[in-house]
């Protein structure tokens, strides 16, 4: 497993739609066979700044499975218009955790 992060930075008069968008473009994405978790979170100290975590089967899976897959296709639909505000999208290995 791996853990994308993705880290936006949404102004005030964008980030309902920002939520909602995310919410509808989490469908499709769970609906892949290669994404096993999801979560977006905004911050307290600076509600501007939200981070999207998406676990994932492997890199590989994520970039050339989902990204190739119809489920990809509509969730771009549903974010499309965020990309542009992307500070950081990268992929972690967990090392400690929970769980660990």
């Amino acid at each position: 497993m791996i853990i994308e992060y993705l880290r936006y930075t949404i102004p005030e008069d964008r980030q309902e739609a920002f939520v909602k968008d995310y919410e509808a473009a989490r469908r499709p994405l769970m609906c892949s066979q290669h994404a096993t978790g999801f979560e977006l979170c905004q911050c307290l100290d600076d509600k501007t700044q939200f981070i999207l975590r998406i676990e994932w089967t492997s890199a590989e899976d994520h970039l050339n499975g989902f990204r190739k897959s119809l489920e990809f296709r509509e969730f771009f639909a549903h974010i499309r218009s965020y990309v542009s505000d992307i500070n950081e999208m990268r992929h972690y290995v967990p090392l400690l955790g929970s769980e660990s």
